[in-house]
């Protein structure tokens, strides 16, 4: 590569301690000029283990522009959810003049080779508005942990091909996928300026799926790159438990994207999906998590929130619903066998199959 663009790695640290030595492992293998990557560390407190900032002292900033990139590290006096916490890194790095911007999770590390193809991606073709790492489960590295994300059209996201054996999938170099996953995906300076950086009021989950529908509004795709490779010691239980945010936050991206007609063709079945969640959430004892989701848009001020942004994200709109929605799926995968719903499976999915190929293929034009 002739020219290496300037590439800021931001890495929330949110209790890094359990994986920061493989984030470190990594970061001396990579073989993208280490002098165009500046590493920045924005330390979330965590609320058990309190922040982590000594840990990265002492462990981290020796290694600073010597085996690894140059890092920087910026602590936070409070956790600012994932998306405030990432937003501080965008900021300095768009202060300082980087091209790209590499988010990287907490629980995860780079292949050696993983920016040169990203790079390589997103200078070739610049309709591409974010670009994602094809990530891999770890230690089981033979399995996929996500080709790019799912969105369901009632608004849930998911991992695409979650578990899949890699040897089995025949992916193409470049693949255009309904979302990104926040874990490991890239994005240009350029486009952080014109269109923003991720949305605070999301605080986690849904934010990636947020980001990646708004540069997809303006007329952008976002793709997955197979070989830029990401290894993410994920684990779907901890995911769970913030069922709170997961639905608070879905309600609010259907909000924010599609025209009044295509909200109330979907309500019905959105009704329908309401109860059964409440039959979940009361089998699986997280009504109260339920409870406080409804309560939250009870609230006049979160109709006014969200109104703000969804005339803000509608003003940048290019494109049609139909076209948002051809990057939909009509049903629901589990991530895992642990919440493996027959009801899902043999009723809901069928259902929501129906309804898609009538209502959502059939009926919204616009």
């Amino acid at each position: 590569m002739q020219h290496s663009p300037k590439i800021a790695i931001v890495y929330l640290s949110f209790h890094c301690e359990p994986y920061i030595e493989d984030v470190i492992s990594s970061l001396k293998k990579l073989t993208y000029p280490k002098e165009s990557i500046e590493f920045i560390i924005v330390d979330n407190p965590h609320p058990t283990h309190g922040p982590s900032v000594r840990y990265i002292e002492e462990h981290v900033m020796p290694l600073s522009g010597k085996e690894i990139p140059h890092v920087t590290l910026l602590a936070q006096t409070e956790n600012l959810g994932f998306a405030g916490g990432n937003n501080a890194g965008v900021v300095w790095a768009l202060e300082h003049g980087y091209d790209y911007v590499y988010f990287h999770n907490n629980d995860g590390f780079m292949a050696a080779n993983c920016l040169e193809p990203m790079v390589n991606a997103l200078e070739a073709d610049k309709s591409v508005g974010i670009a994602q790492s094809l990530m891999l489960l770890h230690p089981e590295t033979e399995l996929v942990n996500s080709t790019g994300n799912s969105f369901h059209y009632l608004g849930f996201g998911y991992c695409n091909e979650y578990r899949y054996k890699i040897k089995d999938l025949q992916l193409p170099e470049i693949k255009e996928i309904s979302y990104a996953s926040g874990a490991a995906f890239m994005i240009s300076s350029a486009l952080i300026r014109k269109y923003g950086m991720w949305d605070d009021d999301f605080f986690l989950y849904h934010e990636d799926l947020e980001w990646s529908f708004r540069v997809r509004m303006a007329g952008y795709k976002s793709i997955l790159v197979r070989d830029s490779v990401f290894y993410h010691k994920y684990q779907f239980a901890r995911s769970i438990t913030k069922f709170y945010w997961m639905e608070r936050n879905r309600y609010g991206v259907m909000l924010m994207f599609f025209r009044w007609p295509t909200l109330l063709l979907l309500l019905p079945m959105a009704l329908v999906m309401e109860l059964g969640l409440l039959v979940f959430a009361i089998r699986g004892k997280w009504l109260g998590e339920r409870m406080k989701v409804y309560a939250y848009w009870l609230k006049a001020s979160s109709w006014k929130l969200w109104l703000q942004k969804r005339k803000k994200t509608q003003a940048i709109r290019t494109v049609s619903d139909r076209y948002l929605l051809s990057y939909a799926v009509s049903g629901i995968k589990h991530q895992d066998a642990s919440v493996n719903n027959p009801l899902v499976n043999y009723i809901a999915n069928p259902v929501m199959a129906v309804y898609y190929w009538i209502v959502v293929k059939g009926l919204i034009w616009w």
